[in-house]
C-alpha cells in the first residue's frame, strides 16, 4: 500500500485521536525509517523515546524471535522465568527491591499511585493525596491524567478523579507549602519531557528527597521517558545523587516492545500483596525476554556512554545555532533528551514539517520547544546531518 492508501484506510477505520503527519512508516533500521512510498528519513524522534537502541536492533530482534518460538504468553498465576530475570537485572542496577510489570507508562504510574495509597492504608494513616508538578505528564488513563499538571490533556474529561495538588517544578518552597496531613507522596519526572524538556537543579532534588523523608511521605519518580539510558545514565535520578521510594519505567525498557514497570523499595513494595494489583499481560514472557536483551545492550555495549558523548556534542552544536538564530531562547536537557525553546510567535510545528520534507524527523512540544530524542546509538555524523537540515529550516523562519 502507498502512503495515501494507508492514510485513507486509517481515516476510514481508526479512531481519530492523533494529529498524524501525512506519511506511513513501514520499515526501520538503526536511526533511519522509510515510508510506504520508499522515502527515507533520519529519525530523531525514535518512537517518542521508545526505540533507544534504534529500529530493529539485532539483539532485540533475536530475542523476540527466540522467545516467540518458545512461549509467548502465560498467566501470572504461574512463575515466568524471563520476568524474574528482568526484575533481577533492574533491582541489581537500581535502588529498588521489587518490580511490578505492566504494559505502558500510564499503567506503571497507575500502579505507583495505587501503591502509594495502599502503603498508607495498611498503616491506618489518613494520607492519600499526591502532589505533582505543573507541566508534568504522567499518562492518559484517569489516575495518570489527574496527576498530569497540564489542563489541555484534561479538558472534556472532567470531573477528574480525586484532585491532585500541582506546584511549580523546581520549587521546594512550593512543595513544602502544599504538604498537609493528608499528603501521601510527591510525584515528578526527574527531567520533564512532554512539559518542555525542563531540568531541575541538583539542590532541589536533594532538598526534595530530604523533605519527603522528614515529612514521612513517599517520593515517586516518573522515569517513563527519562529512564533506560536516555539522559546519559541508566536512570535520571543518578544525576542528582538521590533515590526515590518508587519509580516508573516504560518506553525504552524493551527496545520497542510494549512494556511498563513500577519499581519500589522493599518497604514500599510490601504494601502490595496477592490480589491488590494485577495485569493480565504484564511481565509476559515475550516482552520481558526482549527487555533482558535490551538492558544487556545498554549495560554492556557502550550505549549509555555514547548517549552522554553524542548528547554533549548535540547541545554544543545547538548552542552554536542559538547564537546564529536569536529566536532560539534556550537549549537544555541531559543526554539525548534535549530541547531547544523558541521565542513566542515562532511556530515549532512549521519547523518540524519543513525538516520532515527534507528527510529528517524531529518533535515539538508545547508548540515552541523542539525536542531531540534520537536513538542512543546515534553518531556525531548523523547529528551533523540532522543539524544541516534543521539549519536550513531555521533560516527560513521569519522572526
Amino acid at each position: 500500500m502507498s502512503n495515501q492508501l494507508i492514510i485513507e484506510n486509517t481515516a476510514n477505520h481508526v479512531m481519530n485521536t492523533y494529529g498524524r503527519f501525512p506519511i506511513a512508516l513501514v520499515k526501520g533500521k538503526g536511526v533511519r525509517v522509510w515510508d510506504a512510498d520508499g522515502n527515507e528519513y533520519l529519525d530523531f524522534a525514535s518512537g517518542l523515546a521508545v526505540c533507544n537502541l534504534g529500529h530493529c536492533h539485532p539483539d532485540v530482534v533475536a530475542a523476540l524471535k527466540a522467545q516467540a518460538e518458545t512461549l509467548i504468553h502465560v498467566s501470572n498465576l504461574y512463575h515466568i522465568e524471563p520476568q524474574s530475570r528482568l526484575a533481577e537485572m533492574l533491582t541489581q542496577n537500581s535502588f529498588a527491591g521489587k518490580v511490578f510489570f505492566c504494559n505502558s507508562g500510564a499503567e506503571a504510574n497507575e500502579a505507583a499511585l495505587k501503591l502509594v495509597r495502599k502503603y498508607f492504608a495498611v498503616r491506618n494513616s489518613p494520607r492519600y493525596q499526591v502532589i505533582t508538578m505543573e507541566k508534568s505528564f504522567h499518562g492518559r488513563t484517569f489516575g495518570a491524567l489527574a496527576a498530569t499538571g497540564q489542563k489541555k490533556f484534561q479538558e472534556g474529561f472532567e470531573p477528574l478523579l480525586e484532585k491532585f495538588t500541582y506546584v511549580p517544578f523546581d520549587d521546594i518552597r512550593a512543595v513544602k507549602k502544599a504538604v498537609n496531613e493528608k499528603t501521601a507522596a510527591v510525584m515528578l519526572e526527574p527531567v520533564q519531557g512532554e512539559g518542555g524538556v525542563n531540568v531541575p537543579s541538583e539542590k532541589y532534588m536533594k532538598d526534595l528527597r530530604a523533605f519527603c523523608t522528614e515529612a514521612g511521605i513517599l517520593l515517586v519518580f516518573d522515569e517513563v521517558q527519562s529512564g533506560m539510558g536516555r539522559t546519559g545514565k541508566l536512570f535520571a535520578y543518578e544525576h542528582y545523587g538521590v533515590t526515590p521510594d518508587i519509580m516508573t519505567l516504560a518506553k525504552g525498557l524493551a527496545g520497542g516492545v510494549a512494556i511498563g514497570a513500577m519499581l519500589a523499595t522493599d518497604e514500599a513494595a510490601s504494601a502490595f500483596t496477592p490480589g491488590t494489583h494485577a495485569s493480565t499481560f504484564g511481565g509476559n514472557p515475550l516482552a520481558t525476554a526482549v527487555g533482558i536483551a535490551a538492558l544487556k545492550v545498554l549495560l554492556e555495549k557502550g550505549v549509555i556512554e555514547n548517549c552522554r558523548k553524542t548528547g554533549e556534542y548535540l547541545v554544543k552544536r545547538l548552542n552554536a545555532l542559538k547564537r546564529k538564530f536569536p529566536f532560539i531562547k534556550d537549549v537544555r536537557g541531559k543526554g539525548l533528551l534535549i530541547g531547544a525553546e523558541l521565542a513566542e510567535g515562532i511556530k515549532g510545528g512549521d519547523i518540524v514539517k519543513e525538516c520532515m520534507s527534507k528527510g529528517v524527523l524531529i518533535n515539538c512540544v508545547h508548540d515552541k520547544v523542539l525536542r531531540f530524542i534520537p536513538a542512543l546509538i546515534v553518531t556525531e555524523k548523523e547529528v551533523d546531518e540532522m543539524l544541516g537540515v534543521l539549519e536550513g529550516a531555521l533560516a527560513g523562519v521569519k522572526a
